[in-house]
Formats: structure tokens, C-alpha cells, sequence
């Protein structure tokens, strides 16, 4: 082990940190929007809604999110219909394919998530909404959504922490994101233990913020008397 490659290590990691933040919060946050509709569509009451969106979640979190990554990037290139489409600028990028990917691969598990809580929600709250007058969207956004996130929050805290841990796949489809770059850094000073250990220091410290900033947002919701 060579102290002196530490420095080295680090300023070239850090190269990556920008992208590294850009994959976790876009992928995190598109995976929160499309959660939501599906968490809804999997406990709808039309089959035409619950078995697509039960079988969409069923294949993300049965299969490698590495598998998926290879599939969208590599895979969806090779359809002609695709590449002449208006989406094809976006699904060429290497950046953009890992966005989606880790997105719908978040969206899947916390959709499941969403469902769940939704379906643990005590019916009479739904009713004393109904009784007030509430429509079925003001029912959904005032009543129903408040009390699903709340008891969500520390999972999703959780989601976003294993979404960055997902980002570093993305160097398998030639992004130089941190773990991008720490693998450049080795092919050239044949120092992985030092490359990595930094590497594994800088993403603990990403995933301990997230984990403040979570903790400070659950405390500031928490329900008074809990």
C-alpha cells in the first residue's frame, strides 16, 4: 500500500462526483414520480390495471439491476424503431440510460412499498373523508397520500441511499462517474486497494448525508404524541 497514492486517488474519484450526484438525485426522483401510479395501479381494482403493473414489478425486482442496465443501453439500440424515434438522442447517452434504468428499477421497489402502506391505511380514514364531502383526488392528496408518505419516509431514506449504491453500475456502460473514474485511476497505477478504499470512504460519507437529511426530515413530519 502506497500513502502517496492516496491524494492521486482522490482528486481523480472526485473528477466523477458531480455525475455520481446527478445519476442518484435524477434516478431517485424519477423512480418517486412513477411510484406513485403504480403503487395505484397494484391495488386497483381493474385487472387491466393491477396485472400489468404487478407483472412490471415482479420482473424489475426479480432480475440484476446490471442485466437491466445492459438491456436498455445495449439492448434497445438494436431496434430500428427505436433509434429513429424522437427518444433515440436520449436513449443513446450513456448517462440518460442509466438515469432511466436505476429510476424504473426504484420506481418497481418503491412502488411495492406504496402499495403496501396503502393497503395497511385503516378504511375509516377513507370514509370519514368520504363522509365530509371529499372528492376522490381531494380524498387521495389531503387524507390518503400524507399518512402513506409518513410511514414511508424512513424507507425512502433507505431508497435513496440504495439508488447511489446503483449509480456506480453505470461504469459498466462506460460512464465515469466515481467508480468510472477509480477504475481508470487502477489501469494506470495498479492500486486498487487504495483507489477503492477512498472510493468506498467518499460514497459512506454521500450515503451518511443522505441519511441526515432523511432523519431531520422525519423528525420535522413526525406526529406529535408518537
Amino acid at each position: 500500500m502506497s500513502v502517496d497514492l492516496f491524494l492521486p486517488a482522490f482528486q481523480t474519484i472526485m473528477t466523477g462526483f458531480q455525475l455520481t450526484l446527478v445519476i442518484t438525485l435524477a434516478a431517485f426522483v424519477l423512480g418517486q414520480v412513477l411510484a406513485l401510479p403504480l403503487a395505484l395501479a397494484r391495488n386497483a381494482q381493474s385487472p387491466w390495471l393491477r396485472r400489468p403493473a404487478a407483472t412490471y414489478t415482479f420482473a424489475v425486482r426479480g432480475s440484476p439491476l446490471l442485466v437491466q442496465l445492459f438491456l436498455v443501453y445495449y439492448g434497445l439500440g438494436q431496434i430500428e424503431a427505436i433509434r429513429d424515434s424522437i427518444f433515440w438522442p436520449i436513449l443513446r447517452s450513456a448517462v440518460y440510460c442509466s438515469i432511466l434504468t436505476i429510476g424504473l428499477n426504484s420506481a418497481a421497489y418503491m412502488a411495492e412499498l406504496l402499495a403496501g402502506a396503502l393497503r395497511q391505511l385503516p378504511p375509516g380514514q377513507v370514509e370519514a373523508g368520504q363522509a365530509l364531502g371529499l372528492g376522490r383526488f381531494a380524498l387521495l392528496v389531503r387524507v390518503v397520500l400524507p399518512q402513506v408518505y409518513r410511514s414511508v419516509l424512513p424507507a425512502i431514506g433507505n431508497e435513496i441511499i440504495l439508488v447511489m449504491k446503483g449509480s456506480t453500475l453505470a461504469s459498466a456502460v462506460t460512464v465515469m462517474e466515481m467508480t468510472g473514474a477509480a477504475r481508470t485511476f487502477v489501469t494506470r497505477t495498479y492500486a486498487p486497494f487504495e483507489t477503492f478504499l477512498i472510493a468506498g470512504a467518499i460514497y459512506l460519507l454521500l450515503g451518511a448525508l443522505f441519511g441526515k437529511v432523511f432523519g431531520l426530515l422525519e423528525r420535522r413530519v413526525a406526529i406529535p404524541g408518537r
